[in-house]
């Protein structure tokens, strides 16, 4: 198998597919020091959208941000990126 551009973008629609199945309850809440069930504090968007995304903490904050933005907006064009490399990899092996 060699180092093609295909396998780049592959290596990239599989991470991004990674970030999209996080689950918000058992992985995102434990990462922003919410403790556990449904305590969500420091979590971006639930005190208020103006006021978390204008007081940005640090860099945990900005990924747990980043994560919740790739989840949102994502969801319908990985289904039809999914597919086509599915489609792609069955045509052409």
């Amino acid at each position: 198998m060699g180092f093609t551009l295909y396998s780049l973008i592959e290596a990239a629609l599989l991470c991004v597919n990674a970030i999209a199945i996080l689950n918000e309850q058992r992985f995102l809440s434990r990462l922003s020091g919410g403790g556990g069930g449904g305590n969500r504090q420091g979590y971006p968007g639930v005190g208020g959208y103006v006021d978390d995304y204008q007081n940005v903490g640090g860099t945990k904050q900005q990924l747990l941000n980043l994560i919740r933005s790739v989840r949102t907006v994502m969801r319908v064009p990985l289904i039809a990126f999914n597919i086509v490399t599915i489609i792609f990899l069955i045509l052409f092996g």
